[in-house]
């Protein structure tokens, strides 16, 4: 097994509910490996930032990040460290 912690961060450039909502669907499908997340609105830029810290195998972290990525109006970047 190869376990990682890191942080995925993500910013909605909509805020449209569908996006929102498939957003939280998606952390919901991967809270095993969610140790926390943190929301901030930003109504200056009308976007939303959300940091998400991790913390369980690499292929699972890689499939949330990918999921995230290929929603519209979503940008993500997954920063990893391998901890023992």
């Amino acid at each position: 097994m190869d376990e990682k912690l890191g942080i995925i961060a993500i910013i909605v450039e909509s805020g449209s509910s569908d996006c929102v909502e498939r957003i939280n669907g998606l952390l919901h499908e991967y809270r095993h490996i969610i140790v926390g997340r943190l929301g901030i609105p930003y109504p200056k830029r009308a976007l939303s930032l959300i940091s998400v810290v991790v913390d369980g195998e690499q292929d699972k972290i890689n499939a949330l990040s990918g999921k995230l990525g290929m929603l519209g109006d979503v940008t993500v970047k997954t920063t990893l460290a391998g901890v023992r």
